[in-house]
């Protein structure tokens, strides 16, 4: 009978641990019923709405034919952008240039997802107090997986209908799709086996993200090179742009993100209970006895804290600099000789000379991308906040303003650190090619600058939503998005210019390319000066917490 019934406990024991899962699902999509489907919508847009775009571009065969062309003689090009199977027809172009960005944003999407709903709990206690009710040990990783792999699938799905759509073949369509559903599912099994690993939810997500940035540059070196092609095939990202979504589709290779997600999902559940709530299963570095005297200032404390962001950052910049640099004075065979080819760019860029116009369009970028990470240096003071570690250090004679002031020197200099960092390289990459390195390197240090106050307008909105909107200090990264993809998309959507100019990024000058005016750099730097003004003064009066 003893026999029978220790049988009959361990076939009900795995119902059991997942007790809880249904309410911890609802509980996180309430929780992410805003920037969830933010981030679905727009992942599941971009494909379909650049269709007309590629006609506008290229409206010739042999327009398509020079691009083609173009795209198989440079290996920049495979190295960003992947294989160019296809780049005769819309949706090939498409794959070729979408696929693989799409799918780090979407390891992006899900990494950050699991992070939250798993390891972040546990930073903050509330899973030790479900775990100590009827919430049975695997139902947080489970909602967390069902969320992440449940938007991953959504957006695939929703892509694949939009492009059908547009006119798309429905083959392509659904293997574009099932694709990127499919390396969502890779990416939400790497966050599962992540989060067992680290001990806080900052090392979790550098753990996921540093997976799925070196799967992209996994896949890059391996395009790119002729005689290693095989490391492709070693990358999730890889896996995805060799499914050639309407370029003879490969649906056996599906199979590879199957078999990962599986494999790497099954090894975070093996995982999970071979560790206690709230530690990691690689054990923490013990720090020394007694502090170091340099850490005795706010300043000090925040250098310890940004320093190791902010060389990632740094670095990472300085490669994608090196790379759009190498491809620059090739952008002509890319774009293509058709008047409306040309007006585009140049509303992208700025600028009637198609390189000009592409490293103005890059400056742009580049300072989209690091006023993000200035976003991330200002919500680090939330994170301290919330971790219950900045009363400790208000206790003594440190001043709020002061501590914050730490912070924000990252925050804003980072920043600017950055897009000297891109400017640098990509000048240096396009002047070697040119021949022209002084003066590519000039110009491209003027392009990163003149972008510089843009970018400190969202850093310093983030402040403000940090000392008025302290409950809503994630909206922060909503902002950054929405100024991002306005400047973006905008142009290719063809939004009204009202629209547009709700994005600071697009009333700096594009230069290389046009006239200096300094006019709306001062508007931009009075507004951010007002925004870090009112979220100081914010942040000085309410309570901590």
């Amino acid at each position: 009978m003893t026999a029978t019934l220790s049988r009959a406990e361990a076939a009900v024991a795995p119902a059991h641990e997942l007790a809880g899962t249904w309410h911890l699902t609802r509980l996180a999509l309430r929780r992410d019923r805003v920037i969830l489907p933010i981030w679905i919508v727009l992942l599941s847009i971009v494909p379909a709405s650049t269709v007309n775009t590629f006609t506008q571009f290229y409206p010739t065969v042999a327009d398509r034919l020079a691009l083609q062309a173009g795209a198989n003689a440079n290996p920049s090009y495979a190295l960003l952008y992947g294989p160019p199977f296809d780049l005769t027809t819309a949706g090939g172009f498409i794959a070729w240039r979408m696929c693989g960005f799409l799918a780090l944003l979407t390891g992006l999407m899900v990494v950050f997802t699991v992070t939250r709903h798993t390891r972040a709990e546990e930073d903050t206690g509330r899973a030790e107090l479900l775990a100590s009710a009827v919430v049975g040990r695997y139902a947080a990783l489970t909602a967390a997986l069902l969320v992440a792999g449940g938007a991953s699938v959504l957006t695939g799905l929703v892509q694949a209908v939009t492009m059908i759509g547009a006119g798309l073949p429905a083959a392509g369509s659904l293997a574009f799709g099932a694709a990127e559903a499919l390396v969502g599912l890779v990416f939400t099994a790497v966050a599962a086996v992540a989060v067992q690993l680290a001990e806080y939810s900052r090392t979790a997500n550098g753990i996921g993200t540093a997976v799925v940035g070196a799967a992209f540059l996994l896949r890059g070196a391996g395009d790119s090179t002729v005689d290693a092609r095989w490391l492709s095939w070693l990358s999730p990202i890889g896996w995805v742009q060799q499914v050639r979504a309407f370029a003879g589709e490969r649906w056996w290779a599906l199979l590879l993100p199957v078999a990962c997600a599986l494999v790497v999902g099954g090894l975070g559940y093996w995982l999970l209970p071979r560790r206690d709530v709230g530690v990691g299963i690689l054990p923490p570095r013990p720090g020394p006895a007694t502090a170091a005297p340099g850490l005795r200032s706010p300043l000090a404390l925040a250098w310890r804290l940004h320093r190791g962001p902010l060389l990632g950052w740094t670095i990472g910049t300085a490669v994608v600099g090196a790379v759009f640099g190498s491809i620059a004075s090739g952008i002509g065979d890319l774009v293509g000789s058709s008047p409306q080819a040309q007006q585009i760019m140049a509303r992208l860029g700025g600028s009637h000379a198609l390189t000009q116009a592409f490293l103005a369009a890059m400056a742009g970028m580049f300072a989209m991308v690091a006023s993000l990470y200035g976003v991330q240096a200002v919500l680090r003071m939330r994170g301290e906040e919330t971790a219950i570690r900045l009363e400790p250090v208000l206790a003594t004679s440190v001043g709020r303003l002061r501590w914050a002031a730490g912070h924000l020197v990252f925050a804003f200099f980072g920043t600017a650190a950055l897009l000297l960092s891109g400017g640098v390289f990509m000048g240096l990459a396009n002047g070697l090619r040119t021949g022209d390195v002084g003066g590519s390197l000039a110009d491209s240090l003027a392009g990163m600058l003149v972008q510089l106050p843009a970018a400190w307008v969202v850093v310093a909105l983030a402040v403000t939503i940090f000392g008025l909107l302290p409950g809503f200090s994630a909206a922060a990264w909503a902002a950054g998005a929405l100024a991002l993809l306005l400047s973006l998309f905008g142009p290719v959507v063809d939004l009204p210019q009202a629209v547009l100019d709700v994005s600071p990024f697009q009333h700096p000058p594009k230069i290389p390319g046009q006239e200096f005016t300094a006019t709306p750099l001062a508007w931009l730097v009075a507004v951010a000066a007002v925004a870090l003004v009112a979220g100081l003064a914010g942040w000085k009066r309410r309570d901590v917490g």
